[in-house]
């Protein structure tokens, strides 16, 4: 079984239906990579994933237990935690303290929790008594990551993690994803419109559309097929 196993998920806002049944696996120590055009459904299938809206129908489980609209806090407590692509740090505490509300269900913090820290971001040492509001972007969406890593997740979802990058920072924040996957025992889950880097280090991907699951498949076959490259990759 799937360590992530999600079917038939419909869900929205209000009376805006926005996933129409939408199926999505995630294995243990992968990189799953969800694509499409704005609107289609990313976010808000993660979000639903998550706990953070209702699941209207269908079914969530993970590491075996079903998750279907549990709070996103005992969610985080079974080892899935979410990185949203905005608001994701506590702008007026420092780094470490934001570290510190990342492993808020531990009993106790020690040295080598931030250790694992400082040597996967060593910029997040240097910078860890400056309030998180004050660094640059890159820095805000690495201190995200490491603070969702604090409790050793099983899985990570992360909305867009390259979104509001520079340039030359995005190649980094994609290298890190591997890192973690690689240098973990935490798989992830991402949503990213940067769609042909993201599935070059994916293991495996899915496109939504409108709502629906259009296609699925390696990081390597979607990106090889002429009609994902056509419709969601800007042409082949």
């Amino acid at each position: 079984m799937a360590l992530l196993e999600a079917r038939d998920v419909v869900s929205g806002y209000g009376d805006a239906t926005i996933l129409h049944g939408v199926d999505l696996d995630v294995d243990s120590k992968e990189i799953v990579t969800i694509i499409g055009p704005n609107g289609a459904g990313k976010s808000t299938f993660l979000k639903a994933i998550y706990g953070l809206i209702d699941c209207w129908e269908g079914t969530v489980q993970f590491d075996d237990e079903e998750i279907t609209d549990r709070r996103p806090d005992t969610v985080s407590e079974l080892g899935l935690c979410y990185v949203p692509q905005r608001a994701n740090v506590f702008p007026t505490l420092t780094v470490r303290e934001n570290l510190e509300m990342g492993a808020y269900i531990k009993d106790d913090l020690t040295a080598s929790d931030f250790e694992a820290v400082w040597e996967r971001f060593p910029i997040l040492e240097e910078r860890q008594n400056q309030r998180a509001g004050s660094m640059s972007g890159g820095q805000q969406q690495m201190l995200a990551l490491s603070s969702a890593l604090m409790i050793d997740p099983e899985l990570l979802l992360v909305d867009e993690p390259s979104a509001g990058l520079a340039p030359d920072l995005v190649d980094d924040m994609f290298d890190r994803l591997v890192d973690i996957r690689d240098g973990t025992d935490t798989a992830i889950l991402m949503v990213e419109q940067n769609a042909r880097q993201a599935l070059s280090v994916s293991d495996r991907g899915y496109v939504l559309d409108m709502g629906e699951n259009k296609f699925e498949g390696t990081g390597e076959e979607l990106l090889e097929s002429e009609d994902v490259a056509e419709l969601y990759l800007g042409g082949g």
